[in-house]
């Protein structure tokens, strides 16, 4: 590491002699070039035909060249800057996909991971053929590689069709994905609306009858935690084991359980609907919910949930985690949960929390995302640099800044609650730091960076190739700081795409 930042520094010296005889942008080309062409990522990793990429690395102006997995020459890319590249993915990579090849006249470079092909299959959905979908609700979509879902197409108040961009979509992975129906502009009558992909797949939903909302309200979905395993590792993983037993408080016999809750909880375990969220520890894990008796399970003896059986009752969070929604209706384990209590057993992963949601209507519109910086491409990937930069604007010594705002914006990212978008080059490792621009205090804790094997909890999959984290300073000691030493977002491994939050 120290021969790399000698050399780094090196480097810069000699940028900064030649500024008395060229201009910043000249030095910054000869800092590109001294570096040659190199593919460091680029993502998303998955792709369909015309999904857009993003590649990063060096010595991009002489690239002449992309060459895809199948033998797919593309010349027909944007250079951003000497280290950016976009470019759509072209149609033919097979299906065991590649490694990305850019050519210049100088050479050739082979990108450090694969490339790989997804296909887009839907298995379900949250409505049925015939049934009444109202504006401003949310209906989800499940299946696989849904990432790739790019749009939906809906009639208008008037019958004219009309698209909802992904963008605008309440949630995107890659097993499911909800959009919210537009709350007045939907035509009133039965119709089928289509899921658009990037490769051209027009895939038809359910027949659904849409009427648009009563009144201006919306419907929130607040997800309410009432158990968090709060020792994963303490507690262990399921191999059929009596671990994780949950009954009612108070009652006898429930001394052996993990935990227990109060009337009004356990009444929606009984007879409601929750969810039980978890980490596989295993490629081949089975969930099995039954009394602590073992006695009565849900949906009849050895009818375990798994990756084999009933697989679709497993939604994939895209973070790493699952979880299953479980409504035991009259199923004959609910006379038995009084007395023999639940047990969540099984092989192969561990629980992580037990919630439930509730949907809340409210006025004021769908919530709107609203964004405060995105990244022109003239930034690129961070390692223990400087560059993202945000500030206070007018404020003394912000001048190093990428961006600064205004009063309002600047509160929100003090005290409220904002999101960044990025991308990592290799998802399994990289660390996102939030300090200030003098490294003198980080949100956290010195050294406690979210990253894949710490706090990964934070980090939201959107699915397409790029995550994100929900930002709240709360009391945190670099809210004193930010005014003067403004905002910094370091670390290793990724590239800031976006500041936003949503009013």
């Amino acid at each position: 590491m120290k021969n790399i930042i000698n050399y780094l520094g090196a480097l810069l010296a000699v940028a900064l002699i030649g500024t008395a005889f060229t201009s910043c942008k000249d030095a910054d080309e000869l800092l590109s070039a001294d570096l040659g062409l190199g593919i460091k990522t680029f993502f998303p990793t998955k792709v369909v035909t015309n999904q857009p990429m993003t590649i990063n690395g060096s010595g991009f102006f002489s690239a002449t060249e992309i060459e895809f997995p199948g033998g797919t020459k593309v010349t027909d890319f944007e250079v951003v800057s000497d280290d950016m590249i976009r470019v759509n993915a072209p149609a033919g990579i097979p299906e065991e996909g590649g490694h990305i090849i850019i050519r210049s006249d100088n050479g050739e470079i082979v990108s450090p991971l694969p490339l790989t092909l997804g296909h887009t299959k839907v298995s379900g959905f949250s409505k049925q053929p015939g049934e009444t979908a109202t504006g401003g609700e949310l209906i989800t979509v499940f299946g696989s590689d849904l990432e790739f879902i790019n749009a939906v197409e809906l009639l208008d108040k008037d019958g004219a069709t009309q698209v909802i961009d992904h963008k605008d979509f309440y949630r995107k992975g890659t097993s499911n994905l909800i959009f919210r129906v537009p709350q007045k502009n939907i035509y009133t009558g039965s119709f089928v609306g289509y899921l658009l992909t990037y490769d051209g797949q027009r895939i038809p939903m359910p027949e659904l009858a849409y009427e648009p909302a009563a009144d201006n309200g919306h419907m929130e979905i607040v997800k309410t935690v009432f158990w968090t395993n709060e020792d994963p590792e303490g507690n262990g993983s399921i191999n059929w084991s009596g671990k994780y037993r949950f009954g009612l408080e108070g009652h006898d016999g429930n001394n052996e359980c993990i935990t227990t809750f109060p009337q009004d909880i356990w009444d929606i375990i009984k007879g409601g609907t929750f969810y039980m969220r978890f980490r596989p520890d295993a490629d081949s894990y089975q969930v099995r919910f039954t009394t602590g008796w073992w006695s009565v399970q849900w949906m009849g003896a050895d009818n375990d949930i798994a990756p084999w059986n009933m697989a679709e009752r497993i939604i994939d969070n895209g973070d790493g985690t699952y979880y299953i929604e479980v409504n035991f209706g009259d199923d004959p384990i609910v006379g038995s949960l009084d007395e023999q209590h639940m047990l969540i057993t099984g092989a192969g992963f561990t629980p992580l929390e037990i919630y439930f949601i509730d949907i809340i209507h409210g006025g004021g519109g769908a919530p709107k995302e609203v964004v405060l910086w995105e990244n022109d491409g003239s930034a690129g990937v961070v390692s223990w640099s400087g560059t993202y930069r945000f500030g206070l604007e007018g404020h003394d010594g912000n001048n190093e800044c990428i961006a600064t705002f205004p009063e309002d914006q600047w509160n929100v990212i003090k005290n409220g609650t904002f999101y960044i978008q990025y991308a990592a080059g290799d998802p399994t490792s990289y660390q996102v730091r939030f300090t200030t621009g003098w490294w003198s205090v980080q949100w956290m804790g010195a050294d406690n960076d979210i990253a894949p094997w710490n706090m990964a909890e934070r980090i939201i999959d959107n699915g397409d190739g790029t995550f994100g984290i929900e930002v709240n300073f709360g009391d945190d000691p670099i809210v004193g700081s930010l005014d003067e030493q403004h905002l910094l977002v370091t670390g290793n491994g990724f590239t800031l795409l976006k500041l936003f939050y949503y009013e």
